[in-house]
């Protein structure tokens, strides 16, 4: 099974996605994984779907946290995923 693509929901001026992206930029390089970032404010359909809960953090095709991610549990999600 290929590797996990970690994807990062926010927008520009979120200090939660400034958190977060530094979390999950650690482990993706760490894991050698793609991180895809993408905003709110670029796609109306992910606004209507999470603008109340960036970041969100996307592994595979599940969503894994929103609002702050733990870099345990995202490890152990992509361990999962990588299965």
């Amino acid at each position: 099974m290929p590797a996990p693509v970690l994807t990062l929901i926010g927008k520009p001026g979120c200090h939660l996605c400034d958190d977060a992206r530094v979390t999950v930029t650690r482990v993706a390089a760490d894991l050698g994984l793609e991180v895809v970032e993408r905003s709110i404010l670029d796609e109306p359909a992910l606004a209507d779907a999470y603008a109340e809960d960036i970041p969100v953090v996307v592994v595979g095709d599940r969503v894994h946290a929103t609002w702050r991610v733990d870099e345990t549990r995202l490890r152990a999600a992509i361990a999962r995923a990588a299965v």
